[in-house]
């Protein structure tokens, strides 16, 4: 895979990049980040990817959250993707909303025209995103870790709970926790997957975390989330996913916080937490 370079900077003695790459998931040029911490001169490092949510790109979470400090004393590399395929002939949103289309990829794989040829951000994570890192940069794949933010907290935990061989450690901030059950995962669905809703369960979280067979043997999953978060009754739901999460035995730890909202400075207060809870589990 050929990585172009749009950017790169030094950032508390490690390296900040921007990167694109053809996607034949996407049928589309895609875009990710990478900060490298200093301990990659010395080897392979583990890693944390943050799936960002709706609106967002490949730069909101590396921009805004202050990640990189912190990443830098534990020698966690960090990697961001964009949150949609885009690009000339990628459909949008009909009605020009933002909550569909382009930066609401919703981390699946379409099946419904004319989203399916380009809107397949499952594949995308878990196919062609991983060998653009370790292929390029010095990242340990035994050691990975997944996060995300709203829409892209459902795309970690629909990804994460699917793929443990993968993703070692796992969190989220505000996530959507069933989409099946939130106005903004009930749009996507229907667009991209049609009206039968037994195809459905596939990307929702609570669904999802339901059939793991193995719940007892898996690392403690992270969740916060913000008492003031405007979304937080009627698209995220929390305690659904910790219903699903006690019936299949899955430690969970959910945190709930007064006075925090839905933005980045609710995520930019508790990163540093999530970025020890995935080096604990990581072996740092």
């Amino acid at each position: 895979m050929t990585l172009e370079t749009l950017s790169e900077t030094h950032c508390f003695g490690g390296k900040m990049g921007f990167y694109r790459h053809s996607s034949s998931a996407n049928h589309c040029d895609m875009q990710f980040s990478v900060f490298v911490p200093p301990q990659a001169v010395g080897g392979a490092v583990p890693v944390v990817t943050f799936l960002s949510g709706l609106t967002c790109t490949e730069e909101n979470f590396m921009v805004k959250s202050g990640a990189q400090r912190i990443a830098a004393d534990l020698g966690i590399m960090l990697v961001s993707p964009d949150t949609s395929p885009r690009g000339d002939g990628v459909p949008d949103d009909p009605d020009g909303d933002y909550d569909f289309g382009l930066g609401a990829g919703f981390y699946l794989n379409a099946t419904e025209d004319p989203w399916s040829r380009h809107y397949n951000m499952y594949d995308y994570v878990m196919d062609e995103l991983q060998p653009a890192v370790f292929d390029n940069f010095p990242g340990n794949a035994s050691r990975h870790g997944l996060t995300g933010h709203s829409m892209g907290g459902h795309g970690a935990l629909t990804i994460g709970l699917k793929h443990p061989d993968v993703f070692k450690s796992l969190s989220a901030f505000a996530p959507i926790c069933t989409t099946l059950h939130s106005l903004w995962g009930q749009k996507a669905l229907r667009y991209f997957l049609g009206s039968e809703k037994s195809a459905w369960h596939e990307y929702d979280a609570c669904e999802v975390a339901r059939k793991v067979a193995d719940g007892a043997q898996r690392p403690t999953i992270l969740v916060d989330q913000g008492n003031d978060d405007a979304y937080l009754a009627e698209q995220l739901k929390p305690e659904l996913f910790a219903a699903a999460c006690a019936e299949s035995g899955l430690s969970l730890e959910l945190r709930m916080h007064d006075g925090y909202d839905h933005g980045y400075y609710f995520i930019s207060t508790f990163v540093e937490d999530h970025l020890r809870h995935h080096a604990r589990i990581l072996g740092l």
